[in-house]
């Protein structure tokens, strides 16, 4: 599977800032491939922000579709009016490990139900618009043994089709390398073992 991911580095945001009716709406967007990273995010916005009315939120700790490693919170809005709609805008993107806070100070306005949830959800629309994105390529461990003369003739051609070596293992009479293959693309090593004339051994079961 393939899929975009904001790309900034660990323990950065991206900010973003939406007035409307006098109510400011800050939204800070990060990579969170994991919930803790999206708690750090969250418990800073806190920090930072504490004098504000509502730190709402919601993230996608995976990948597009994730099903249990997801939250979304209104943190004293009406229900319904902010991290939900955070969220179905963070869905719709299709984008993965992705985490949001959109802080609130109000500005003395009431905007109704309908109005906070087109508020919070205009806030990451427009946060997602300008934010830096890279692909992520989910990968499966693939071991394969080689001896000494194949060994570079093995990362030249795992290097021409974009395939990492993870691990590299020397024994005496040869070396396993341990490659992250695409978990999208069909297992196919016959043109490299034709390459290296037959001298490749697959290893089974793959390695974990």
């Amino acid at each position: 599977m393939r899929y975009a991911v904001p790309d900034l580095a660990e323990g950065a945001w991206r900010e973003t800032e939406l007035e409307i009716e006098r109510s400011r709406f800050i939204t800070w967007t990060a990579h969170t491939p994991d919930a803790t990273a999206f708690e750090a995010l969250l418990a800073e916005a806190r920090r930072a922000h504490a004098g504000a009315s509502h730190h709402c939120s919601a993230f996608i700790a995976g990948p597009p579709g994730e099903q249990n490693a997801i939250g979304f919170s209104d943190d004293g809005e009406p229900g319904g009016t902010a991290g939900r709609p955070m969220f179905q805008v963070l869905e719709g993107a299709g984008l993965g490990q992705v985490g949001c806070v959109v802080i609130r100070y109000f500005g003395g306005i009431k905007l109704g139900t309908g109005g906070l949830a087109r508020a919070y959800a205009q806030a990451v629309s427009e946060a997602l618009d300008s934010l830096p994105k890279r692909e992520v390529v989910e990968r499966m461990p693939l071991s394969l043994r080689v001896d000494f003369a194949g060994e570079a003739v093995a990362r030249a051609w795992c290097s021409a089709h974009d395939i990492p070596i993870e691990h590299a293992d020397y024994q005496a009479d040869g070396v396993t390398l341990t490659l992250g293959w695409p978990s999208d693309v069909e297992r196919d090593l016959e043109p490299l073992n034709a390459r290296l004339k037959g001298r490749m051994t697959l290893l089974e079961p793959l390695q974990q």
